[in-house]
C-alpha cells in the first residue's frame, strides 16, 4: 500500500522546529542553522523517506546548475529528431562538455518558442542551448526571458544580447566548388529544401567558386514521401549532371541510396558530396565526401558562452566557426575526354 507524501509540516512538527528551519536544510543553506539541527533533520527526513520536490529546491537555489538543450521538431525529421546524425552528434558532444564544466544537461523537443520559456524558467536553469529555430523565435525568446541562451544552429543578423554559434557556410560551399572543379566536374546540381539562410550561403559558395554557368538548383521536398516521388519523376534530369552537391549529409546518402537501387553507381556514374560529416558519412558506401565542422569546437564555444553571459563578460555575439572539406569516395576524378 503506497503511503501518503510526507510534508516539510510533518517533519518540523515531530522535531519540534520551525518549517523555515527544515526547508534551510533540505534547500542545502545550512548556514542558517546549526550543526545539530542539521543532524536531527536529515536523520528524520532518511527515517520518514522524505522525497523532495526537485522543483522546489531548484527554483530555492541560486542556480540549479541545468543547461537545457531545446531542439526544434521540424516536420522535415517527421518525429525523429534525435535520431538525426548532426542533432544526435552534437547533443552528445555538448553532454560531454557540460559534464566537464559542472553542469547537469536536460533535453527537450518543441515546435512552439513559448514552450522554450517555460521549460527553462519550470527548472530555474542557468542556460539554454538552441537548435533550428527561426530569428523571430529568438527575439521573442530573449524579450520573454532572462535566462542566457545560445543559437547553436540558426540563421539570422547580429542581434544584441543573441549569441549566435554558426559556420562559415559560404566557405564550405566554397570548398566544394574547388574541389568538384579539381575534380573536372563542370555540371554540378545543387539540392535543398529551401534556398534561403544556411543552405543559400552553402550554395553560393559552391557557385562562386566554379561559376554560375556550371552550378544549377533544385529544390526538393521537405516530406520524404514526396520526396521520393520527386527523385522518381526528376531521375533522369539529376543524371545530366556529374556531380551533386547537397546542403546536408542526409539528403546525400538517402540520394546516393535511391540512385543506387536504381542500379546507379556512385560514383561512377555520378559524384556525391554532402556537408556536415556526420557519423552516417563513414556508414555509406561508398564513404561520402563532406564539409567537416569541428562538433567538439562547437560544444565548448556554445558552454563558454553561456558562462560569459551569465557573467556579463561576453563580447561576441557572433562567433564562425571555420569548416574543412573530407575526401573520401563518394566523388569521381573525371578526365578531360568525359
Amino acid at each position: 500500500m503506497e503511503h501518503e507524501r510526507i510534508r516539510i509540516s510533518d517533519i518540523a512538527e515531530e522535531l519540534g522546529l520551525s518549517t523555515a528551519a527544515v526547508s534551510y536544510v533540505i534547500h542545502g543553506k545550512t548556514g542558517k542553522v546549526s550543526e545539530e539541527t542539521i543532524k536531527r533533520v536529515q536523520e528524520l527526513l532518511e527515517k520518514r523517506g522524505y522525497i523532495p520536490s526537485m522543483a522546489g529546491i531548484l527554483l530555492a537555489q541560486n542556480n540549479s546548475r541545468i543547461i537545457g538543450i531545446v531542439v526544434n521538431d521540424h516536420e522535415k525529421y517527421e518525429g525523429r529528431v534525435l535520431e538525426d546524425g548532426f542533432i544526435s552528434s552534437a547533443i552528445n558532444e555538448l553532454s560531454k562538455q557540460i559534464d566537464e564544466a559542472g553542469y547537469f544537461m536536460m533535453i527537450k523537443t518543441t515546435t512552439q518558442w513559448n514552450e522554450i520559456a517555460r521549460f527553462a524558467s519550470m527548472w530555474n536553469m542557468d542556460g539554454l542551448v538552441l537548435m533550428g529555430f527561426c530569428e523571430q523565435d529568438y527575439r521573442k525568446l530573449r524579450d520573454s526571458i532572462r535566462i542566457p541562451f545560445v543559437v547553436y544552429d540558426g540563421y539570422f543578423q547580429e542581434t544584441r544580447g543573441i549569441c549566435n554559434l554558426t559556420l562559415d557556410n559560404h566557405d564550405g560551399g566554397y570548398q566544394v566548388g574547388v574541389y568538384l572543379k579539381r575534380m573536372g566536374h563542370e555540371k554540378v546540381l545543387c539540392i535543398s529544401d529551401n534556398f534561403i539562410c544556411m543552405d543559400s550561403e552553402r550554395m553560393d559558395g559552391c557557385t562562386e567558386a566554379m561559376g554560375t554557368r556550371s552550378v544549377s538548383f533544385l529544390q526538393i521536398p521537405v516530406q520524404k514521401e514526396a520526396r521520393m516521388w520527386f527523385y522518381r519523376e526528376r531521375i533522369e534530369e539529376i543524371l545530366e549532371y556529374t556531380a551533386v552537391f547537397a546542403v546536408s549529409d542526409y539528403y546525400a546518402v538517402e540520394l546516393m541510396h535511391f540512385l543506387q537501387e536504381r542500379g546507379i553507381k556512385i560514383p561512377e556514374d555520378i559524384s556525391i558530396v554532402g556537408f556536415d560529416d556526420s557519423p552516417i558519412c563513414t556508414y555509406s558506401v561508398p564513404k561520402l565526401t563532406t564539409i567537416r565542422q569541428d562538433v567538439s569546437l562547437r560544444a565548448k564555444h556554445a558552454i563558454a558562452m553561456l558562462q560569459e553571459l551569465k557573467n556579463g563578460t561576453a563580447e561576441h555575439s557572433t562567433v564562425r566557426l571555420p569548416v574543412f572539406l573530407v575526401e573520401r569516395q563518394s566523388v569521381k576524378k573525371r578526365n578531360e575526354e568525359e
